[in-house]
């Protein structure tokens, strides 16, 4: 990466080199930041629409890393947000926290310093991958620092996958705790069409999904578009999302309708929109993101008056599927949640990771214990059923 005259909110010193903070507009019309992430599916211009049309109390920074020459290294997202630490935990453990915060609100709820994407799975962004683990040890260095001049109590490295894991294994010897985060799932692609797929699921599967197909059918027609530009659906198409995102046991961020006009308008290329209308009127749609030789499925939406009785989840992943082994794609990415079908779908489980520390020397060796039993995955007995669930 090239040189950035950095005008920052403040500088932090660490013995590999220098860590600038930054706002988004710091970074206008800068070279390095425009070659951020270029390798991956969410590049720099995924970040600024995160940032600028997020909803909810985020509040995003960038840490222009550089080394003891002065070289750019990387630049690297980071982020505020007060977090429920016990969001998705059930039972016992989340009655007795809900009684306590009856009397103290804000017990188990504490602003974070998160590393990576708001609206996504975090990666690193060295200029050269071989920098990577560079890169982990700066961060390492220069986030306790950052954190403490924020009042944070808590550093997270959120939702990264666990091709990091080499990479980010300085941080686990350094006082982070490593625990597994929601996983999303994967499905390859090698079939001819849906039917030679169709035909690799359980006899049981299949029987299940003829019937769920077939009361689709004799409902009147649904038919399904692709299209690039959302902006005239976008008042029908954002109602069906929001019950969708109501209805998750956890709930990280809210999407807003300016991050699907933003997405269309800057990401065209990768940005695929799937609408199914009965009868004129929208029933479900899928925003999804192409890159190379994979689909990521990144949220759905679906009218609840009828979802449920056609059986529209899946429909919709019936004809996603189809299309993307029409473009000839590898691989069907999809998001956290939701295990039980896609278990029976023959999915695998793709591992995201938690990076945890908390900032104060003498309560992090407790709280490294504590949060393991607060980990999302404890909870979920679908997960264990998985054929690669030893990954997470």
């Amino acid at each position: 990466m090239g040189k950035i005259d950095m005008q920052g909110d403040a500088v932090i010193s660490f013995p590999q080199g220098t860590a600038t903070i930054l706002t988004l507009s710091d970074l206008e019309n800068s070279d390095s930041w425009t070659r951020a992430f270029r390798n991956k599916c969410k590049d720099h211009r995924y970040y600024e629409i995160v940032d600028e049309t997020l909803d909810g109390d985020f509040e995003h920074h960038y840490l222009v890393l550089e080394d003891d020459s002065g070289n750019v290294r990387a630049i690297q997202p980071v982020f505020f947000v007060r977090q429920n630490l016990v969001e998705g935990v059930p039972g016992k453990i989340r009655s007795v926290v809900d009684l306590i915060r009856k009397k103290f609100p804000r017990f188990l709820t504490m602003r974070v310093l998160m590393v990576g994407c708001a609206a996504g799975a975090g990666d690193l962004d060295a200029c050269d991958e071989k920098d990577d683990a560079w890169l982990a040890k700066a961060l390492h260095a220069s986030l306790g620092t950052y954190a403490r001049q924020n009042r944070v109590s808590l550093i997270v490295f959120k939702d990264f996958p666990a091709k990091y894991r080499p990479r980010l294994e300085s941080l686990r010897s350094n006082g982070y705790a490593r625990i597994p985060s929601m996983p999303m799932t994967r499905l390859a692609l090698h079939y001819h069409d849906w039917d030679e797929y169709f035909r690799t699921l359980s006899k049981a599967t299949r029987k299940d999904l003829r019937r769920k197909f077939r009361k689709a059918e004799r409902a009147p027609k649904i038919d399904v578009e692709i299209v690039t530009d959302i902006t005239p659906y976008i008042d029908e198409i954002y109602p069906l999302y929001l019950q969708v995102h109501e209805r998750s046991p956890l709930k990280f961020e809210t999407l807003t309708k300016d991050y699907f006009r933003a997405i269309e308008q800057r990401m065209p290329e990768r940005a695929r929109f799937f609408i199914w209308q009965q009868k004129g009127k929208i029933v479900a749609f899928s925003f999804c993101l192409v890159c190379g030789d994979a689909i990521y499925d990144e949220c759905i939406g679906l009218d609840y008056s009828v979802a449920l009785d056609l059986h529209l989840y899946f429909y919709t992943l019936r004809d996603i599927v189809s299309w993307s082994l029409q473009q000839g794609l590898k691989y069907y990415y999809s998001n956290p949640l939701n295990y039980g079908p896609k278990l029976h779908l023959r999915c695998e489980l793709v591992p995201l990771d938690l990076y945890v520390m908390h900032t104060s020397a003498l309560l992090n060796p407790i709280f490294r214990r504590m949060i393991k039993y607060l980990g999302p995955t404890r909870h979920d007995p679908i997960l264990r059923r998985f054929p690669n669930a030893d990954q997470l």
